[in-house]
């Protein structure tokens, strides 16, 4: 599956997080460390909701960058 992941800039560090999967985040020192992070959270999230007997949210959020 595919998630949109929001990477955000922090004070003196990263943030990412997954819009469809609701507590799903991961700090990092830079953009490449926080997707590595954020990759990692996705796969751990999901074996979590798994082995709870939850249903895994399919991928439904779309991003788009818009020029103003």
């Amino acid at each position: 599956m595919r998630y949109a992941v929001v990477i955000e800039r922090a004070e003196r560090n990263y943030s990412a997080y997954v819009p469809d999967l609701p507590g799903c985040i991961a700090p990092g020192e830079t953009v490449k460390e926080v997707e590595r992070e954020i990759r990692e959270a996705i796969r751990f999230h999901i074996e979590g909701l798994k082995q709870d007997g939850l249903p895994v949210p399919a991928p439904s959020s779309i991003a788009e960058y818009i020029e103003a």
